[in-house]
């Protein structure tokens, strides 16, 4: 339901956090694999039991079940053009929907295929939901020592230079944080500069400012998946400010995944007038069972945001976004008539 009016941006969605269970428990059955519980009941209750997790490690467990499920072109195209149908119901005009291309080559799959698979499923989904725009994000990962799959992380910038104009605009860095320093993912950073490619890395979540400047300073990023701990530097947050570094805030993930103890203690709306632009986005929609709508009755209700910053925050996510030019000032024209 879009219970707010005005063209809604959704700059960090996980494919494999916002699937539709039904979907995904059919899917599971006819490849033969069970989820927890058996039933879809009963896995609706896990990801329900589990997303109020200790920690963000332990909250990406619960990412097992899809991974092992989303090994085939039909399925990653089919996920792909469901969401793109559930971000249209909701109002969202604009979204950027991230996968892990290595996580999805167990059964034969190449990162190439899967990338082909889940641009197949963005083609679907467009052609039968006129009126939203979808760029898609490839993410590396980090699940280790960098060494364990760097041959991986390098092949997934190569699908990324090999995409770009196709649908997919951006490589990202995903996965755990803090088993190893951020900056040790350089040199991949490196080489997809060279390529001209837009990047992201997930960064400030469960780790401290540090790896957000590491981002921003070494990896040169223009946009940081969460990065709220940047507020404990402030000097960081003023150069993040001077130089227009966006954060993709995800105010229900934070919580549940304890990165800040409640919405009323989230620094976003402190950051937002700091200066950083600020965007609220969803990160896994079924694991924290929220839409855009959700989090932003959050933003106002629990974070002192009010209805003008929403707006401003859209303006925001379309300034940082990786999208066309003339679809950049239509979307930026029409939210700024609402202010």
């Amino acid at each position: 339901m879009n219970r707010y009016p005005f063209p809604k941006l959704e700059l960090h969605c996980h494919l494999d956090g916002s699937f539709r269970t039904s979907t995904m428990y059919e899917l599971a059955k006819e490849r033969g694999i069970e989820l927890p519980g058996g039933t879809l009941e009963s896995y609706e209750a896990y990801m329900v039991e589990h997303s109020n997790a200790e920690s963000v490690n332990d909250y990406l467990q619960m990412f097992d079940w899809p991974s092992a499920v989303l090994q085939d072109r039909d399925s990653l195209a089919r996920v792909t053009r469901e969401l793109i149908e559930d971000l249209k119901k909701s109002g969202v005009r604009y979204a950027e929907i991230r996968f892990a291309p290595q996580l999805h080559t167990n059964k034969g799959l190449s990162q190439a295929d899967a990338c082909e698979a889940v641009l197949e499923g963005r083609r679907q989904g467009l052609k039968e939901n006129p009126g939203i725009d979808i760029g898609i994000i490839a993410c590396m990962m980090c699940i280790g020592t960098e060494d364990v799959n760097w041959a991986q992380n390098e092949e997934t910038v190569e699908c990324v230079r090999q995409f770009k104009g196709r649908g997919i605009v951006a490589l990202d860095l995903a996965g755990a944080e803090g088993i190893v320093p951020l900056r040790n993912f350089a040199p991949l950073f490196e080489k997809a500069r060279g390529y001209g490619l837009n990047i992201i890395a997930h960064a400030g979540d469960s780790q401290d400012w540090q790896t957000v400047e590491d981002a921003i300073k070494v990896f040169g990023v223009s946009r940081v998946g969460h990065g709220h701990h940047i507020y404990e530097n402030p000097a960081l947050v003023r150069y993040a400010a001077k130089h227009h570094i966006a954060l993709e805030i995800c105010p229900t993930s934070n919580v549940q995944c304890k990165t800040r103890p409640s919405y009323e203690l989230h620094p976003a709306k402190n950051l937002l007038e700091m200066g950083i632009p600020v965007t609220i986005n969803t990160d896994n929609m079924v694991m924290a069972r929220v839409d855009l709508n959700d989090e932003y009755d959050h933003c106002l209700q629990e974070m002192g945001f009010e209805e003008k910053d929403l707006i401003r925050m859209n303006i925001n996510s379309a300034n940082a976004a990786f999208m066309d030019e003339q679809l950049r000032k239509e979307i930026t024209e029409e939210l700024e008539q609402y202010l």
